[in-house]
This record gives structure tokens, C-alpha cells and sequence, in this order.
């Protein structure tokens, strides 16, 4: 994923949270913040390299995020994300996790899926939604910055007024503290603020928490429910 957060920028507090000064929300917004994911929101999704990757080895679709998502807290990708294993750590306990299902899957391989690009017109909305609101980037991801994404990353991160990694932070979503240090560090409360993620399993605390929640589908789609919640106009993207 994306250049080190904290050489980006240069505010890192004790939690390991980055942060800048945030946009001033627009004074008559019951909405006040809005936070994204990461991947598969703003990026293109790294779900979509699982199943090129699946299809080329001639598995299952959906095997790789079948074998993420057993064991959710424990499991490779969930150590991996918490920074709890290193990288070779991660592709043995991967590998030996996919070989009990009968499968064979690099996990170097596994690991260049998470390689996104982003989606311009999604940076677009985002940079309208700064401009009104304060922003924040949640991201379960694997190293405190791009190491693993494509450059076009820091574009749209020039955007966010807080970035939570949980790589940094050393827990991550669907854990509802993950969402607390955004709000705490945002000086939000959960239902001031609109929530996008592509995972409903990561929506269902958010909206427990109180925030209004855009599960990511159609991204044009998630745009027009984002206009409907914050009042801004993304109709030409």
C-alpha cells in the first residue's frame, strides 16, 4: 500500500494516528465528517486481482477472501494487517492456510493483489467533500504507507484530514475501536459522521456506533447516496 503516512504527514501522534489540520464542516451540516475506506472505495479493489489471480491458478473465485475471511481475527491476513507477522511470516501461514483447503496460492502472490489504482473521479469527489467537511481515511492494510500500492495513492491522500492504519494502530476493523480513534481524532461524535466501505461486515459497527453507513457497490451509486447525506452535488463524475 501507499509512501510512509508519517513522512507524508508530518503529525503523528503517540497513537500513531496521522494528522493535519481538518476543513472546517459546513456550519448548518448535521453531517460534519465523512470517512472512507480505502481500498475498493477510492481504489480499485484488490477483490478483483483475488479472482485474476484465482482464475490464472485455476481455483475457485473467491477462494483467497474465503480463506481471509476464516478465522477473522486470526488468521494470516488478519495478523498481517495488525503488523503482528512480517511479510515472509504472513506468506507461510498464508500458504499453510490454504493448503489445508486443498489449495496451492503463493503468498507473494497474494500480496501484489493488494497493488490498487486509484479512481479519478472518486479523488474528485473526495476533494469537493474536503472542501466542506472533515475527512478521514480507514484502511486495514499491511505497512504505514504505499509500500504496497501504486503511486497514484498520495493524490487522493493530500485529501484526508486524518489517516488510521491499522498497520499503525495495531487493531482493525471490523473492531469498533478502529472507529472510535477516527472520531477522537476527528473531534467528531459517530453519528456527525458518513461512513463508505465496501465490506458490509465493516458497515455493521459504524452503523451500530450511530454513523450513517454507504456500503460501495456501484461507486456512481455510493456517490449519489453521499450526495443525498452531505448535500453536495456529484452528479458529473
Amino acid at each position: 500500500m501507499p509512501t510512509s503516512a508519517a513522512a507524508a504527514f508530518p503529525c503523528v501522534d503517540s497513537r500513531g494516528i496521522v494528522a493535519r489540520p481538518a476543513a472546517a464542516p459546513s456550519v448548518d451540516a448535521v453531517i460534519s465528517a465523512v470517512l472512507f475506506d480505502f481500498g475498493g472505495v477510492v481504489t480499485t479493489s484488490p477483490f478483483d486481482n483475488f479472482n485474476e489471480l484465482e482464475a490464472e491458478l485455476a481455483i475457485p473465485a473467491d477462494t483467497i477472501r474465503g480463506i481471509n475471511a476464516t478465522n477473522g481475527d486470526t488468521n494470516a491476513w488478519a495478523q498481517y494487517e495488525r503488523s503482528a507477522v512480517d511479510a515472509d511470516e504472513f506468506c507461510s501461514l498464508f500458504e499453510a492456510e490454504a493448503r489445508a483447503v486443498g489449495f496451492e496460492i503463493p503468498g507473494r502472490r497474494v500480496l501484489d493483489c493488494v497493488k490498487t489504482e486509484v479512481r479519478p473521479f472518486m479523488v474528485e469527489a473526495l476533494r469537493r467533500v474536503h472542501e466542506s467537511f472533515k475527512t478521514a481515511m480507514l484502511t486495514n492494510n499491511f505497512t504505514a504507507g504505499d509500500s504496497h500500492g501504486s503511486d497514484t495513492h498520495a493524490v487522493a491522500k493530500q485529501y484526508f484530514d486524518v489517516i488510521i492504519e491499522s498497520a499503525v494502530v495495531g487493531v482493525r476493523k471490523p473492531t469498533p475501536r478502529f472507529y472510535e480513534l477516527a472520531c477522537e481524532a476527528l473531534e467528531v461524535e459517530p453519528a456527525a459522521c458518513v461512513f463508505l466501505d465496501d465490506l458490509g461486515i465493516n458497515l455493521k459497527p459504524a452503523r451500530a456506533m450511530g454513523m450513517t453507513t454507504i456500503k460501495v457497490v456501484d461507486p456512481r451509486v455510493a456517490l449519489a447516496e453521499l450526495g443525498a447525506a452531505t448535500g453536495l452535488d456529484f452528479s458529473d463524475l
